[in-house]
């Protein structure tokens, strides 16, 4: 029998890993829920006709696409091992996968609102806290199964719904005590410069290069450029616009003088000028940088985009999103405008490990330990457990009867603070010793009083 493994890109979690990731979710679901965000789950596979061309030429590529198999019907299953050998042989086939892991929480909450929005409450808000698939290649930070904690708002043209979700950024890295910059720019603004540099049919090709600068650096993105037909002048005005620098405000000003009169371009920095100038008056405008490097390569967005990056962590980004406003309409529910953001968790959880800004008392699930000395002692220990259990102290017993030095160091491992002894004596008298370890004090508390003791 082999070694047993897991699949590349995935991980197990113990439970400390698992409390930890808890008080991420809690953290960022109450941020979610205070500004009026109800929850959503969806199915792991969707349709692979609703997924594919939703995420671009590189997206697509990662999408985790599911074997048809277990069918009842003996013709269709012979086309599916038809399709299998052809596959094998270096032949395409497309009976044999009609379905697929979701590849993040965007396009099968589209998908969910054209199915439902005869009978939805627009503006509507929700929050989805679910895992997502991508066969990307395995490294630090990036994983081949991951959640992803999104929130969305759709139905509303009106800005505000952006300078909210910039606001539920700030707030939750806040709560987590995680600083972060928070990376702008608008979808308007790129398409101003794809028309500038000779048409908007640029977009597409011009995105993807810019997304990949901090991967590859502007030798190798002008070579894609290049490779796309965009001219030395081209690229040289790509290069102008990568390398904008200043305060926003200067950076807004030296962006309206290099596309000038493009109604696109303009339109851009007006919706950008919005969100910053409302958090002005907020005070969250500090952690709001305006970068015209941020491209978000997905194909669906229309307008303001976001990136969030931890400070001072060799980490990418830890949170996106952004405007997109015809997501609907690739199920047949034009008109319908949207606009999303999204935490990386397992990104987060990575730099707050590393940062260790944990709370120390999260990993802490027993607070009571029973001691196990026999079988009467153990019967009214397990009646005074459960009076606490009442109480929402987690406690447990030892299982079985063994040496004080065994049962002390068990709640030593596990870290378990309070001991609570009942013996032949505390059972004569009706009483227990309750020992405090971490403040290494001793008290004998009697039956009736056990619920009113403060562990």
């Amino acid at each position: 029998m082999s070694k047993p493994s897991l699949p590349q890109g995935t991980r197990d979690f113990n439970a400390a890993t698992v409390q930890k990731r808890h008080y991420i979710f809690q953290t960022i679901k109450d941020v979610f829920q205070a500004y009026g965000f109800t929850p959503l789950e969806t199915p792991a596979m969707e349709n692979l006709e609703t997924l594919m061309g939703k995420y671009g030429e590189e997206g697509d590529k990662l999408i985790f696409k599911i074997l048809n198999n277990g069918l009842d019907n003996p013709q269709k299953r012979a086309q599916i091992d038809e399709g299998i050998e052809k596959v094998l042989s270096g032949k395409n086939s497309t009976v044999i996968s009609e379905r697929a892991l979701r590849y993040d929480l965007t396009i099968p909450f589209a998908r969910y609102v054209a199915m439902n929005h005869g009978s939805l409450t627009f503006p509507y808000k929700r929050y989805q806290i679910q895992p997502v698939w991508r066969a990307d290649r395995p490294q630090k930070g990036r994983y081949r199964e991951f959640y992803q904690c999104d929130a969305d708002i759709v139905g509303s043209d009106s800005l505000l719904n952006e300078v909210d979700l910039l606001a539920i950024y700030v707030t939750a890295f806040a709560h987590l005590k995680l600083p972060v910059e928070i990376k702008i720019n608008n979808r308007k603004i790129l398409l101003g410069l794809a028309q500038v540099c000779g048409g908007e049919e640029k977009l597409i090709d011009l995105t993807i290069a810019i997304d990949k600068l901090d991967k590859i650096g502007w030798d190798k993105v002008k070579e894609e450029l290049q490779g796309k037909g965009f001219t030395n002048t081209q690229q040289d005005l790509v290069q102008q616009y990568l390398n904008i620098e200043g305060t926003n405000a200067e950076k807004i000003k030296q962006l309206a003088n290099l596309l000038g009169d493009n109604e696109n371009g303009q339109k851009g920095i007006e919706e950008l000028n919005y969100v910053l100038t409302y958090h002005q008056h907020t005070g969250m405008d500090k952690q709001l940088v305006a970068d015209f490097t941020l491209a978000r390569g997905l194909n669906y967005y229309t307008g303001l985009i976001f990136e969030v990056k931890a400070a001072d962590a060799q980490m990418g980004s830890i949170g996106g999103g952004g405007r997109y406003n015809d997501l609907t309409s690739l199920f047949g529910v034009p008109n319908i405008p949207g606009v999303g953001i999204s935490f990386g968790v397992d990104r987060i959880y990575d730099v707050l490990e590393e940062k260790q800004l944990f709370p120390a008392s999260i990993e802490q699930t027993t607070q009571v330990l029973f001691f196990n000395l026999g079988e009467a002692e153990a019967i009214v220990a397990y009646q005074q457990m459960m009076v606490l259990r009442d109480k929402k102290i987690a406690c447990e017993i030892y299982p079985e009867k063994s040496k004080f030095d065994k049962q002390f160091k068990y709640a030593e491992k596990k870290g378990i603070p309070n001991i609570i002894i009942i013996g032949t004596d505390e059972l004569a008298k009706k009483e227990c010793t309750i020992k405090q370890l971490l403040i290494s004090k001793q008290t004998v508390v009697p039956f009736s009083k056990i619920a009113d003791f403060e562990f």
